[in-house]
């Protein structure tokens, strides 16, 4: 892999090679848990962000087909300025720093989630994308996700490995878990819908970052991943409250209306506990493999959604007794902080 310095001198050469970027000033910002970079492009009179994706890790078709795809359903994605898929380079709108992330407080909490929602309810509605196809979340891919936990979280980073009684145990549940995922409607999803891919635009816009990784999948995945989200925290009440408003929302759009709310919020709950776990994977991992110990202090709040909702059912119960024992303990003796 080539380092960052000389991607980035080639991203500058590229931009240089556009017109009124010859003497563009390049500002790194902040990235996602994957190998892209961005950075924000300044002239005198423009500022744009331009993604810097290695082709040989990162693949830049995905997110143009995508972006045009949910733009033509009315979302608001960044417009492709240009574009060089070969060598994985992308300038793009810049929508500013106001992320959900950094925007959200409990005064505005309901409007904006409302607002994500709507956003929502209308990315499922996408069928696709021209000159791409979106590939299936299926159940080997969920359970290849769980290989990968058990991989990256209990053998190379906590160091415990699971014995053959708690490997039976918990393949049982993580099965249910995806037994749930498919009786749900599959339907278009962004796969990383949360604070940080979100942003506050002008006018009550919201802005839908990050996309290029979606898939066609369950109808609660998106909607655990933005009110559950690893980054912030709210409620169980409001969080519950703000799920069931999301179903009303699909079903006066005529969708879905034959789902009923307690199983609608039951998919979104162990829909939950697979996000999670598959975020405890990546963070581990970008710890592990990465070098990157930044994302180690969402674990946490991680564990937590995970122990929560597994208490509420009888059949999580051996995943949440083998995470609220082992897990939690394992975790202690590597991280100074520990709190859930």
């Amino acid at each position: 892999m080539e380092s960052t310095l000389a991607r980035k001198t080639e991203l500058t050469t590229w931009l240089s090679q556009l017109p009124g970027l010859s003497s563009a000033e390049l500002t790194p910002i902040a990235g996602d848990a994957s190998f892209r970079r961005y950075y924000r492009v300044q002239t005198r009179t423009h500022t744009y962000v331009a993604m810097d994706a290695p082709p040989t890790l990162e693949k830049s078709l995905p997110f143009v087909a995508i972006a045009y795809a949910l733009k033509n359903v009315g979302l608001s994605t960044p417009e492709i300025f240009a574009a060089d898929l070969d060598h994985g380079f992308l300038l793009l709108t810049d929508f500013g720093d106001r992320t959900y992330l950094n925007t959200l407080k409990p005064d505005n909490a309901d409007h904006l989630y409302g607002k994500a929602l709507d956003a929502l309810a209308v990315l499922q509605t996408c069928e696709g994308a021209v000159g791409y196809t979106v590939p299936p979340f299926t159940a080997s891919f969920m359970q290849q996700e769980w290989m990968w936990h058990q991989e990256w979280v209990f053998d190379r980073w906590l160091g415990c490995p699971l014995g053959a009684h708690a490997a039976a145990e918990l393949s049982m549940v993580y099965n249910a878990l995806v037994q749930s995922a498919m009786e749900q409607p599959q339907v278009f999803m962004h796969r990383d819908f949360h604070a940080g891919n979100l942003m506050v635009l002008p006018l009550n816009g919201v802005g839908i970052l990050d996309f290029q990784d979606a898939f066609i999948g369950p109808l609660t995945y998106d909607l655990a991943s933005l009110l559950r989200d690893c980054y912030i925290a709210w409620p169980e009440s409001q969080v519950y409250g703000w799920a069931a408003a999301y179903l009303d929302r699909l079903q006066a759009m005529g969708l879905f209306t034959a789902v009923n709310e307690a199983v609608f919020l039951r998919w979104f709950d162990w829909m939950g506990v697979q996000r999670h776990l598959k975020a405890m994977l990546t963070f581990a991992r970008k710890h592990v493999r990465d070098k990157d110990s930044s994302y180690l202090k969402f674990m946490p709040r991680t564990l937590n959604y995970i122990l929560s909702v597994t208490a509420r059912y009888q059949e999580l119960k051996p995943l949440h007794d083998y995470y609220a024992s082992t897990v939690y303990e394992a975790m202690r003796g590597v991280m100074p902080v520990c709190v859930v």
